[in-house]
């Protein structure tokens, strides 16, 4: 089966909402993703199957000038650990990079450690956090 990775690709928010349940284990809640992400976001991508149902996602914030932040990653739990949110991520640096951005930034929790540091290619660095 043929997955293809979209910029700024067009999803609905029933899928997406869908995703994101499947991807981080909660209900599946009502949110207005394209409403969010025309507000905030440089843009995101879509990956989808041959048959096109949304199997992957990934959010790219940004400042409004070269810096790019990667947000709500998530891969269907059927779909990991075959290479989904590596592309999914490469994908969201080249559109960042073509977008003239210099940095792109993510924070994660440890249990992601190796998926950013080593199947995306980020580096550790110095940083800080509020928990507000």
């Amino acid at each position: 089966m043929t997955i293809t990775y979209e910029w700024r690709g067009d999803f609905d928010n029933t899928a997406l909402n869908a995703l994101h349940a499947d991807g981080f284990g909660h209900p599946v809640a009502r949110s207005d993703w394209r409403e969010r992400l025309e507000r905030h976001s440089l843009g995101w991508v879509c990956a989808r199957e041959d048959d096109g149902s949304l199997i992957g996602f990934v959010n790219v914030a940004w400042d409004g000038g070269v810096h790019a932040f990667v947000l709500d990653t998530v891969v269907a739990q059927h779909r990991r650990a075959k290479g989904v949110g590596a592309a999914l991520v490469a994908t969201a640096a080249h559109e960042a990079r073509a977008a003239q951005c210099e940095w792109l930034h993510v924070d994660f929790e440890e249990h992601l450690r190796s998926f950013y540091f080593d199947a995306c290619g980020f580096k550790e660095t110095a940083a800080g956090l509020i928990a507000l």
